[in-house]
């Protein structure tokens, strides 16, 4: 089969399509044929060095497609099942193998794509709405980047719970998107705090999902009220300097928390539940899903590229 691998950690260069062996599914695994790949910052920060991983390795966690061969032991999984996955490393491959235990059944109404593009980013803006500050009806949001893929999942789910939403982008283009995802209002990066204090009256909002980090990071804890939370889940623009823990108190006894999906999905139950909720909206048209680019599996070093320059919006995929 082939597969992109990551024999040296660096930039998109180091990513080499080449032809690897056949895996083959062990007890309570499942082989599965990939329909589509979702490319996210984490393989980034994985083919960087910054999440070391043992070399060499195929990239990608991400992905949708058709069950082709059930190991020993599995149950409620049958040849022929669409399903997806968060966690799958190897996902830039024709086929995978996966822990059945982590894999979610992909209900009629939902493509291949869909799931691979909503599988980790959906999930993840799930647990940020839901369980990370649960997002009230009243509620103002930041969220950043809201023309991307995360940021368009958030600005949708926040709606449904009821918020106000504000989104920062760096386009014309990128504005109209987040309005049509149905953010509120849509400022630019500079100067985007006190821009948000105009707009909430001097209060600054509930909660910030930051993605992109270094860049933004200062500002975001400026973007606060009073008992804030600043969820901090990546960094696209780098790594956030060390914070005086004095700071939040200075700044009206913030919250400050860096979480990652894998926790949020510990029991098989939970994850089932996230899946099944969003999934649910995909089905029911109340969550949009935006595929901006499709590479052929072979061009993840131009999605990687594309990706870290910010050319893009919405999800990027990899289809073999």
């Amino acid at each position: 089969m082939r597969a992109v691998v990551v024999s040296a950690t660096g930039g998109p260069e180091v990513l080499e399509y080449t032809e690897r062996p056949d895996p083959a599914p062990g007890s309570g695994e499942v082989l599965v044929e990939v329909a589509a790949a979702g490319v996210n910052f984490i393989d980034t920060y994985h083919r960087e060095g910054r999440y070391p991983l043992p070399l060499p390795f195929v990239i990608g966690l991400e992905g949708a497609g058709r069950v082709i061969e059930v190991g020993d032991g599995v149950t409620g999984l049958s040849v022929g099942d669409v399903v997806a996955w968060t966690d799958g490393l190897g996902s830039y491959a024709e086929r995978v193998v996966l822990p059945a235990g982590r894999v979610v059944p992909v209900p009629q109404g939902v493509t291949a794509e869909q799931a691979a593009a909503a599988a980790l980013q959906g999930m993840t803006a799930h647990y940020l709405i839901h369980d990370v500050h649960p997002v009230r009806p009243g509620d103002t949001v930041l969220v950043h980047a809201a023309a991307g893929g995360m940021g368009l999942l958030l600005t949708q789910m926040a709606k449904l719970r009821g918020a106000r939403v504000i989104g920062t982008v760096s386009t014309d283009e990128k504005e109209e998107i987040a309005r049509r995802a149905g953010a509120d209002e849509v400022v630019r990066y500079d100067g985007f705090a006190e821009k948000v204090r105009e707009l909430t009256d001097g209060v600054g909002v509930d909660v910030v999902y930051d993605g992109v980090g270094k860049a933004t990071f200062e500002g975001s804890l400026d973007s606060l009220r009073r008992r804030g939370m600043m969820a901090l889940y990546g960094g696209a623009s780098g790594p956030v300097p060390p914070l005086d823990p004095m700071t939040l108190n200075a700044k009206g006894s913030l919250f400050l928390t860096r979480p990652k999906l894998n926790d949020y999905i510990v029991e098989r139950e939970e994850l089932l539940r996230r899946a099944s909720d969003v999934f649910g909206w995909i089905a029911s048209g109340d969550l949009k899903i935006n595929i901006s680019h499709r590479y052929p599996l072979g061009d993840a070093r131009q999605a990687h590229e594309d990706l870290q320059a910010r050319r893009t919006t919405g999800k990027l995929l990899l289809i073999p």
